[in-house]
């Protein structure tokens, strides 16, 4: 193993201290360099706590059709509550929609469906949980969109495991590191954050690339260069002709 690749997986290691082997081998892999994910993995600087758990499958074989939506809550520093919608395609877990509102009403919702949905482009399946918030007002709109609701059982947030599992990435890589203030600045970092999440995030279900497919840069390229992204939080790996 060359010196420049162990000190760069340390590098990537350092700089993105959320980051496991599985996300730094793919950022790897982007940049031509061929190694595996356990060597990786050895080089890295050792941490305490617990291995990030694994993506589990669901709903494989009819992932192009089906779209999940989804709320959650964040707290701003003064302690007024901002509902946080987001709207998850299946089929290469692209974040279709992302929305903040202080009162998630049915209206509200429905018209965010409509708006991520252009009529020619709805999804065939859509889950959602047993909110009160979407009522019969959202589920006429859907049904007129000519989508089928499916409706998870009572506290059953598996069932809807894609949407719930991007939750927790956008609160663990992202929330629970910043301050959010107010609407505005949620609705910024949000953004960011999906731009992040779209163009540079490797995913584990995505064999690695990113919903909007990356490039590998073969290494004759020339050298590696960090690209900060999320204010910091995170970077994007990429090779700057000489």
């Amino acid at each position: 193993m060359d010196r420049e690749i162990r000190d760069l997986i340390r590098q990537m290691n350092s700089a993105n201290p959320l980051w496991g082997a599985p996300r730094i081998h793919g950022e790897l892999l982007k940049l031509g360099i061929e190694v595996s994910q356990a060597t990786v993995a050895k080089y890295m600087m050792r941490r305490r706590g617990a291995p990030s758990p694994t993506w589990r499958s669901f709903l494989r074989n009819q992932a192009e059709g089906i779209a999940a939506i989804d709320m959650f809550v964040v707290a701003s520093a003064s302690f007024r509550l901002l509902y946080v919608m987001i709207i998850l395609g299946h089929a290469r877990r692209e974040l279709v929609r992302t929305a903040v509102t202080e009162h998630p009403t049915a209206a509200w919702l429905s018209r965010q469906v409509t708006e991520a949905f252009p009529w020619d482009t709805a999804p065939r399946y859509l889950l959602r949980d047993r909110d009160a918030s979407y009522g019969s007002y959202f589920s006429s709109r859907v049904k007129a969109m000519d989508i089928t609701e499916v409706i998870t059982a009572p506290r059953s947030p598996w069932q809807n495991a894609f949407v719930e599992r991007v939750i927790g990435s956008i609160r663990r890589e992202c929330l629970d590191h910043i301050l959010v203030f107010n609407e505005r600045h949620l609705h910024r970092v949000l953004f960011s954050y999906v731009d992040y999440y779209h163009r540079s995030r490797t995913h584990l279900s995505l064999d690695k690339d990113c919903p909007d497919p990356r490039p590998i840069m073969p290494r004759r390229i020339g050298k590696v260069i960090a690209i900060p992204k999320v204010g910091g939080l995170h970077h994007r790996y990429e090779r700057l002709a000489a």
